[in-house]
């Protein structure tokens, strides 16, 4: 049975396909987004003002490392 044939996938066209790959985008970056302000309240100190005006690099990373970390997950719920 050739993939093109098969019965699962003969039923979704690629426009279909387009409008669930930009939901789920969109859906992750907003959740990226809410996990990035979530540890930013939890946390001491205002992360936003600390990387803008005070141009700590440290302080830059670390926010990319939780951006990162939050999509991991959200990559694992949205696969499974």
């Amino acid at each position: 049975m050739s993939l093109l044939t098969h019965p699962l996938l003969a039923e979704y066209s690629i426009t279909h396909g387009l409008a669930l790959f930009a939901v789920f985008g969109l859906a992750g970056i907003v959740m990226a987004i809410i996990g990035y302000k979530l540890f930013d309240k939890m946390t001491p100190g205002d992360l936003h003002a600390e990387i803008f005006q005070n141009k700590n690099v440290a302080a830059a990373i670390l926010a990319g490392s939780v951006i990162i970390g939050v999509s991991l997950i959200l990559a694992a719920a949205m696969s499974s």
